[in-house]
């Protein structure tokens, strides 16, 4: 097997997004076969945007090197794929071909397409067909919401094949219900997050015998295999590999390329053959990393006008569909609540990576919007495709310089024009020259956002009237000021030395008061005015939760009272004052040995005068002999003596 590196210029196009717009999203089919379904008005209205893209594609499915499936062409034709995107056209003849794949292709290239078709025509080129309950193909992503696209894109596929069945393994469902299914209908092809395969891996005690399964395994893919790297699940996937044939057909896709990712291209593939899209006309050496139809800009304002300014925009762009990342879970749920006050007439959703069974609900509904607003953190970063998204806006920038670029990459997608937006403070503006060096992702600077107003007295008075905004506030700060200690370019992004403006930053999350905290610990803020009202009065305007409140509080008061008072512990006293103490301590010892030793002295004198006595007698010749032994035989037993 060859290795080698092929590299394609072109303008991208993006069937993922395409394929994934499909009827309103039910219950994924886990296990089940897809059952064929019409395709929704919405995914029709997007195919046919794809019909006049001739300019900015890479050829026809029949000019490829090798020949597909009539179904496969069939599937294609129907959802009016006629061209393929160059990541396509070169990764699948190499992936039907046994080649190893390790592809880096912008976000929005249609790498979903250049893995899921040959998946189907390596299964179908096995010798020996697949049983129930043996697994042929494996595709790992690091999101539910992605492993859900994938899925949907799989379906729309195998309908025509009723041979292979798939099933769906991801997070916020009952494992033991994924268990059941893969007992009753098995599945084929896997599409998993690594967290709940490696959980299946270990249900061998309830009749899931996963590892010999894939032992017919025939293609792996690592879908954003980066991403997969970043949020920690090294472990997971080395636990997942050792349980994999050496002998298979592997394939990682990518936006971007780290040395995590070279190391684990190194450990999981033989002999790869490296695949880079490059944007149309741009040197290797200059390979902008974002969509070329994307306009990408960045605002200046400061802390405290920020949010007043992000309302604004949402106000004037009402009718256009728009996702707001936010650095961190507390963040989404203090800014989302506020907005869903604050911009009317518009449907908001908040989506995070703490929320268990929504995710998926929410994800489907915005996806079907026409227009509105998603605020979310990085959870909606990679590989996510909803249409139709008109801005991508950053209120606060990612922790990384990768995730800037693929928050960007949310809109802009299969040839269509797309705007994103990044808010920076005045400190930050160097940011914008880093990412153009580091992430060649050029910036340009928006005139300033007009009819800006001052909402934050209405996110104050928000915290006033409901206690449960009152901590939606103080947490979304404190997970703030962490998660920006913690930016990879520390050298723009300082908490330390009082480079973060604390009054402002506060203003801005329309605090009430400070929150206690580590990173305040010790510093004044005089010019910080917090609120008259004591905010221990304030109350939960859900009446369950003030009642719990109430009794957490009366419940504290009555141990403060039941406690019995702490003992007064005396420190250490001076060396020379324990050495007296020392000094006292062998007196009253030695008075007591003295004590002891002077009633043994007096018992013995008393012995020794009676000896003495009778000695005299016997000497005068008042007692014999016999009498003198006899007496003093007497007065020893008589004193305890032998």
């Amino acid at each position: 097997m060859e290795s080698g590196t092929k590299t394609c210029e072109s303008a991208l196009v993006s069937p993922r997004r395409v394929n994934n717009c499909g009827t309103q999203r039910k219950k994924v089919h886990r296990a089940e076969r897809p059952c064929a379904n019409s395709v929704s008005v919405l995914l029709l209205r997007l195919l046919r945007l794809l019909s006049n893209m001739e300019n900015i594609t890479d050829g026809t499915w029949d000019s490829l090197p090798v020949q597909l499936n009539e179904k496969i062409l069939q599937t294609l034709e129907e959802m009016k794929f006629t061209y393929m995107t160059p990541v396509q056209s070169a990764c699948i003849p190499l992936f039907m071909n046994n080649k190893d794949v390790a592809a880096e292709a912008v976000t929005g290239s249609g790498k979903t397409l250049a893995f899921v078709i040959p998946i189907i025509e390596l299964l179908l080129k096995r010798e020996e067909k697949l049983k129930k309950k043996q697994v042929g193909a494996l595709v790992i992503t690091p999101t539910r919401e992605l492993a859900l696209q994938i899925s949907e894109v799989m379906g729309m596929f195998i309908q025509k094949f009723p041979e292979f069945t798939q099933i769906l393994l991801i997070g916020g469902s009952n494992p033991a219900e994924d268990v059941e299914k893969f007992k009753e209908h098995g599945g084929n092809i896997v599409i998993a997050t690594p967290g709940r395969l490696e959980d299946m891996f270990r249900r061998k005690s309830e009749g899931l015998e996963l590892a010999s399964a894939v032992r017919s395994l025939d293609v792996l893919v690592l879908d954003e295999a980066d991403r997969l790297l970043d949020m920690g699940f090294e472990a997971s996937l080395n636990s997942i590999l050792s349980y994999l044939p050496k002998q298979r057909r592997t394939g990682l896709f990518s936006a971007t390329q780290t040395q995590e990712l070279e190391k684990l291209v190194r450990a999981g593939l033989r002999n790869p053959v490296r695949i880079t899209v490059k944007e149309k006309g741009q040197a290797a050496s200059a390979t902008q990393k974002t969509p070329a139809r994307l306009s990408n800009y960045y605002t200046i304002c400061r802390a405290e006008d920020k949010f007043n300014n992000l309302v604004a925009f949402l106000r004037q762009h009402k009718h256009e569909k728009q996702l707001v990342f936010f650095s961190t879970c507390a963040c989404v749920e203090f800014f989302g609540r506020a907005l869903e006050s604050l911009v009317k007439k518009v449907t908001i959703h908040c989506i995070h990576g703490k929320m268990k069974n929504k995710r998926s609900s929410i994800f489907s509904d915005f996806r079907a919007l026409k227009s509105g607003i998603l605020v979310c953190t990085d959870v909606m970063a990679r590989g996510i495709d909803i249409p139709d998204v008109n801005w991508v806006l950053q209120y606060d920038p990612p922790s990384s310089a990768r995730a800037f670029v693929h928050r960007c990459g949310r809109t802009a997608r299969i040839g269509n024009h797309g705007n994103a937006l990044v808010f920076l403070l005045p400190m930050e503006e160097p940011y914008v020259n880093f990412l153009s060096i580091n992430q060649k992702c050029p910036l340009q600077k928006m005139s300033p956002i007009k009819d800006v107003v001052d909402v934050l007295p209405k996110v104050k008075a928000m915290a006033l009237a409901d206690r449960a905004m009152f901590d939606k506030g103080m947490r979304a700060f404190v997970s703030y000021v962490q998660a920006y200690a913690k930016h990879e370019c520390s050298l723009i992004f300082r908490v330390k030395g009082l480079d973060l403006d604390f009054v402002s930053l506060a203003n801005g999350f329309a605090l009430l008061r400070l929150p206690k905290m580590p990173e305040l610990k010790g510093k004044t803020f005089p010019d910080f005015v917090a609120t008259t009202v004591d905010t221990d009065s304030i109350r939960y305007k859900d009446k369950n939760r003030q009642k719990q409140r109430q009794k957490m509080l009366a419940e504290l008061k009555d141990k403060e009272k039941t406690e019995l008072p702490k003992k007064n512990f005396v420190k250490n006293k001076a060396w020379s004052k324990q050495k007296t103490k020392k000094e006292r301590r062998k007196k009253r010892a030695a008075k007591r040995k003295h004590d002891e030793d002077s009633d043994m002295d007096e018992e013995y004198m008393k012995e020794l005068l009676e000896d003495t006595r009778l000695l005299k007698k016997l000497k005068k010749g008042q007692i014999s002999e016999e009498d003198f032994e006899q007496q003093l035989t007497n007065s020893k037993q008589e004193a305890g003596g032998p």
